[in-house]
């Protein structure tokens, strides 16, 4: 459908245009080369710190805080024949919206499996895995000890491999480099979601089969008994299975399955498909055969939901990559920003009786609203034709009610250029709602128009998410959804209405922005995975000379720490770091050894300097088990400091063991 560019402009009433008058003007003044951003990173969305992302991975929520996985690579070269593997990153949040950069959590290329695809992490609760009770742990893909040349192009057998975490879910350790569910010959066997089976007391686990979703069960996460499948061949190659339990508005309980596809062939989404259906601890049994869509924009794939900490039952959360594999690689964030991968808006889904049947609705989480700086309310708004507001901007949320009135076709002109040429539109005909990108920057791909039923009501209640790259469209009830990116030049930032075939109204009309939400990158300042200390790191008496130590400690990061064993207990020295800015609110690390506190000579002890002087100071707890460490650093912001290992003790326990230095929000 083509949508109106540069309608006839009709004069509003002066008394709608004194209502509106400090709010926004009707005209827009002309652009100047000063509206342009000067970067593409989404204003309020989350986006990777660098390089690459792509698939989610379901977030855990440990001691209120919520853990965020994601697939990332810190060797993306923009080329998209080149397999340079993924691995795990982490980011922290307490709302879902704001997101704090923790940096790579499981890396690659620490086990003979090579690179991490998705999988997904549990909280361990009852210790049934046997890496201690409250230890985080993740089923993810892996090749199979993949050749050179299956690494280059990631044809390797696909298997399921268990790593686990206990320090909180910070740092990963492989849990071997053997399958506890093989591929056996099966060419796509991939993206594992495990989920705890209260009713029966075990672990359940849906794997993506190409065609199909296989059910596997399990006590201990380690021995896996595969008990049934769903098979549907008419939507693609399936990938990112999920399975929830939820309460819907009239109180009766379902089992939702949900899995990433491509319903192009039958004129649906390429998103998250989904069934309301009856799981018997073993397979799981659609209501209908049709599946339902959680969004019918293009840009809404490998999606996962959890369960809402306040309303674990009744409401679940859900986040999305919001790019799409057809064009994954064109997006302009790339030469302009040094990243490609943005997400989109955390959204509540809760489940409603729609006519004979169940269906999901979403909303964007309420906490978004906690982090707006500037509403703008217009109120009433009557269009018959097209009115241009002097607002102006690429980063905002637009709320109304459109009462269609006359009107056949009815919406909004998104990042629209100065001279009306450029635009993203947004509304609704008679027949359904739609978001197009036809007429700017966008995707190089067909996929330009996606379409929604809307029922005959007069008013139809909009909710649009505008983000530097993205447009997010939340329609009526929640239950249809369009999200899609859309790569408007920077300096197109202006916003219209329009209406054809006769008047609507635009009623409550809101504008609201939101603060920067972009995450300030973590900052390793050793891993201790070479054969020198680091650059810049000095080293002192016993510790001269000699560099990090290959372990296998509990609670380890990788394949060596920092040990000031040196040969035996009697060696002693000070290891110190190259003097940083404290510029993140908290530096992390593990420490092990022998219990030694500074100031209780002699010490085994692992102190911040500032001006020379220890700030924090940590000790160990006379065992070998690394513990992660956090300190505070906000009462030291902007001051330079060194972190420093100290062992001047020679008897039992006269050493340590450091690793994973990290400085982070």
């Amino acid at each position: 459908m083509t949508h109106p560019d540069r309608p006839t402009r009709r004069a509003l009433a002066a008394g709608l245009a004194l209502a509106l008058a400090g709010a926004a003007a009707l005209v827009a003044p002309p652009a100047t080369a000063d509206d342009a951003s000067p970067t593409l990173r989404a204003q309020y969305h989350f986006t990777v710190p660098d390089h690459w992302k792509n698939d989610p991975q379901r977030p855990v929520v440990i001691d209120g805080v919520l853990h965020y996985y994601y697939l990332y690579n810190a060797d993306y070269d923009g080329d998209p024949r080149a397999n340079h593997g993924t691995e795990w990153r982490l980011a922290t949040s307490t709302d879902a919206v704001a997101f704090a950069d923790q940096g790579v959590a499981a890396a690659k290329g620490t086990n003979a499996n090579y690179d991490l695809w998705s999988g997904s992490a549990v909280v361990d609760h009852a210790n049934t895995a046997g890496f201690g009770a409250g230890a985080v742990v993740m089923l993810v893909t892996q090749m199979d000890h993949p050749t050179a040349a299956q690494k280059l192009d990631a044809s390797g057998q696909q298997a399921q491999f268990l790593w686990y975490s206990v320090d909180g879910g910070r740092t990963f350790r492989s849990d071997g480099d053997q399958p506890v569910i093989p591929g056996e010959g099966r060419r796509d066997v991939r993206d594992p979601k495990v989920v705890w089976d209260a009713d029966r007391g075990r672990w359940v686990a849906l794997i993506a089969e190409r065609d199909r979703v296989s059910f596997y069960t399990s006590p201990d996460l380690h021995h896996w008994t595969r008990t049934g499948e769903y098979v549907n061949a008419g939507i693609g190659t399936i990938e990112c299975p999920d399975l929830f339990r939820i309460r819907a508005d009239d109180g009766t309980s379902h089992w939702v399955m949900g899995v990433s596809a491509n319903g192009y062939a039958t004129n649906e989404p390429a998103t998250f498909a989904y069934w309301t259906g009856s799981f018997d601890g073993s397979t799981f049994v659609p209501d209908v055969a049709a599946p339902q869509w959680l969004d019918h924009g293009f840009d809404w794939y490998g999606a996962v939901t959890w369960e809402d900490p306040a309303a674990p039952l009744d409401r679940r959360l859900a986040i999305a990559w919001m790019n799409n594999w057809d064009y994954a690689h064109g997006a302009p964030t790339w030469p302009q920003d040094g990243f490609t991968g943005t997400d989109s808006i955390t959204r509540e889904i809760r489940l409603a009786r729609t006519g004979e049947g169940y269906s999901l609705l979403s909303a964007p989480v309420d906490a978004l609203r906690d982090h707006a700086t500037r509403t703008t309310t217009l109120g009433d708004v009557r269009v018959d034709g097209f009115t241009e507001l002097a607002y102006r901007g690429d980063a905002y949320e637009i709320t109304t009610r459109i009462s269609r009135q006359d009107a056949d076709n009815v919406g909004f002109q998104l990042r629209r250029s100065a001279d009306g040429s450029r635009h993203a539109d947004a509304g609704l005909t008679r027949d359904y709602a739609y978001l197009n990108r036809a007429q700017t920057g966008r995707p190089d791909s067909w996929k330009v128009e996606s379409r929604t039923p809307v029922d005959g009501a007069d008013t139809v209640e909009l909710r649009i998410l505008v983000d530097r790259t993205t447009i997010e469209v939340f329609v009526g009830d929640g239950r249809y959804t369009h999200s899609s990116q859309v790569f408007a030049p920077a300096g197109d930032r202006g916003l219209a209405l329009y209406t054809s075939g006769g008047a609507a109204v635009f009623r409550d009309l809101r504008i609201t922005e939101f603060a920067d939400l972009a995450q300030r990158p973590a900052r390793l300042l050793a891993d201790f995975e070479g054969d020198a200390w680091g650059a810049g790191w000095t080293a002192t008496g016993s510790l001269a000379g000699i560099g990090p130590t290959t372990s296998d400690l509990r609670g380890q990061a990788g394949a060596r720490v920092a040990d000031t064993f040196a040969g035996s207990d009697a060696a002693t020295g000070v290891l110190t770091s190259p003097p940083f800015t404290i510029d993140r609110n908290a530096l992390h690390f593990l420490i092990a050894g022998g219990r030694h506190p500074l100031g209780v000579e002699p010490a085994t002890s692992v102190q911040l300097l500032v001006d020379g002087v220890p700030v924090r100071t940590a000790t160990g707890d006379d065992s070998a088990d690394l513990r992660p460490v956090t300190w505070d650093l906000r009462d030291l912001a902007g001051k330079t400091a060194q972190f420093q290992v100290l062992d001047d003790a020679t008897g039992a326990w006269g050493h340590l063991m450091v690793d994973h230095v990290v400085l982070s929000d």
